[in-house]
Formats: C-alpha cells, sequence, structure tokens
C-alpha cells in the first residue's frame, strides 16, 4: 500500500466517527422480519419494493414466484451463487441472517470486487462508534490480521467505484457513506447492476402480472 493511498485510507477511517450509513437501500430501510424479502430487497427495483411491502402474505407468496419468472435464469442462478457465498463467509457477522450485512449486501448487489485493499490496526485499538467501548479480545477469527478497513473496488465505465467497510465493534464491517467513491457514477453503477445484471425481461408484462396481486386493505 503506497503512503499516498494509506493517507487518504486514514482520513477516510476518521469518518467512522462521525457517520456511519448503510449501502443505498432506498425507501423502507433493512428489512428483517421477511426472510425472502431480507436476501432479494437490494436487488429490487423501486416499484418492486413499494408494492411488495402493500401485498398480503398470499400477494407476496405470489410476488416471489412471479419476481424469478421475469428474470433470465442466468441471473438467478449468479445470485444463488452470490447468496451462498455472502451465507458462508460473513455469517460471523449476522448468524440469523449473513445476507444482511453491508458486506454481503454489497456482494450480492454488485459480486466479487476487481480488488480488495486492507489496512491493519497495528498501533491502533479497534475503532468503535461515538459511546461504544473498544474490546479487543472480541474480534473475530475472521478479523485475524487486526483489519480496520475493506476497500473494495469494482471497475465501471471508465471509472472505479469504491467502498470502504471499517470495522466496528464488537463485530462489524460497515461501509462509511463518506469514503464511498465514484462521485455520482456509484447511483449508476449500482443501477446498472439493478437494471441489467438482474434485469427484468419483460417490464409492462411483468408489472401487468404483479397488478392482479392481492393487497393489504
Amino acid at each position: 500500500m503506497t503512503n499516498v493511498f494509506r493517507s487518504r485510507l486514514l482520513l477516510a477511517l476518521g469518518a467512522i466517527l462521525i457517520w456511519v450509513c448503510p449501502l443505498t437501500l432506498g425507501a423502507g430501510g433493512i428489512p428483517k422480519k421477511d426472510v425472502w424479502y431480507s436476501q432479494h430487497y437490494i436487488i429490487m427495483q423501486d416499484f418492486e419494493r413499494k408494492l411488495y411491502r402493500d401485498l398480503t402474505e398470499e400477494g407476496r407468496k405470489a410476488f416471489q414466484q412471479l419476481f424469478w419468472e421475469a428474470r433470465t435464469p442466468e441471473a438467478r442462478a449468479k445470485f444463488k451463487t452470490r447468496l451462498e457465498f455472502v451465507t458462508k463467509n460473513y455469517w460471523q457477522e449476522n448468524k440469523q441472517q449473513p445476507w444482511n450485512t453491508d458486506r454481503a449486501r454489497t456482494y450480492l448487489l454488485n459480486g466479487s470486487p476487481a480488488s480488495i485493499d486492507y489496512d491493519q490496526n497495528i498501533s491502533f485499538q479497534t475503532m468503535v462508534l461515538p459511546g461504544q467501548v473498544a474490546d479487543t479480545t472480541s474480534r473475530s477469527n475472521e478479523d485475524i490480521g487486526a483489519n480496520r478497513a475493506e476497500v473494495w473496488t469494482y471497475p465501471y465505465d471508465q471509472y472505479f467505484i469504491k467502498y470502504t467497510f471499517v470495522y466496528v465493534n464488537p463485530n462489524q464491517w460497515r461501509v462509511t457513506g463518506s469514503a464511498q467513491s465514484g462521485g455520482r457514477y456509484l447511483g449508476e453503477f449500482e443501477a446498472f447492476n439493478k437494471t441489467v445484471t438482474f434485469g427484468i425481461v419483460e417490464v409492462e408484462t411483468y408489472k401487468q402480472d404483479l397488478s392482479v396481486l392481492a393487497k393489504k386493505k
């Protein structure tokens, strides 16, 4: 890691003390109770999220079937592979829902990054949020190298999109909103993966099928 990169990374890490935010989620926040929705909402388009929240239990089951019928088998296979990866690798952060973590959501939507850069905590204590107390004894086996930051880089067009994840006590990796880079192209990159990587084949036909699903009164 170059001195210039390390200096920039250390400045980015300071942002954790004042602002930690999740990956772009859209309206509705992070779901927890509906397992299917908590796995899929990160790749859903806005109109799908809005409709799903308004459906009855029966309507949601029908939606779940239509969701993948409207997409290619290749897209479904890609999502299944990514879900298996995050379930295997990020369970220590969230044992009940490994896919409901910042790194997992980033991976589900964008896939494997082209590169991951690390910054190791050699001479400093565990980074914590305001009001928390550092506990260096609780670091997981995954964090064996005392990594305090991971920077995931994705190529997009002629740009590079970066996500910076910092270790937050006791055992989480959180994406820092102020450390996401790529400027306005970050949103374009995520939109591309929703509409192209996991795109709908026949949008109007799909919307028509969804329009008859049972909604809450």
